[in-house]
């Protein structure tokens, strides 16, 4: 299964989900993780005038992360959070080390 990553060093999940210019997708099989992509996205904390509400950056990052069972960043609002569940992405917030991270939450899933 695919699960992306907010990271600030790629070594551990450290990042707010607004914050992320980019998230790294791991594939995670069988305890093992494997780095497979990066997306680029805009930050979704950004300040746009004409469009307060910012729906069309997260628009944007779940189209990016299309195929993703999860996205795990240490920090995440509640509307993102919602959106993401709405297109069946599960949203974790979480710490640590990705790799023994994501391993874990690839057994709740």
């Amino acid at each position: 299964m695919l699960i992306a990553v907010a990271s600030k060093d790629g070594k551990e999940i450290n990042q707010h989900f607004g914050h992320a210019e980019r998230f790294l997708i791991y594939e995670v099989e069988n305890g093992e993780v494997r780095l497979v992509d990066e997306k680029k996205v805009d930050r979704y904390c950004s300040y746009d005038p004409e469009h307060p509400l910012r729906g069309h950056l997260l628009r944007d990052i779940g189209t990016a992360l299309a195929g993703c069972r999860a996205v795990v960043t240490a920090q995440m609002g509640e509307h993102p959070r919602s959106e993401l569940e709405q297109l069946g992405i599960e949203p974790f917030t979480l710490c640590g080390p990705i790799h023994f991270t994501l391993v874990e939450v690839a057994k709740i899933l």
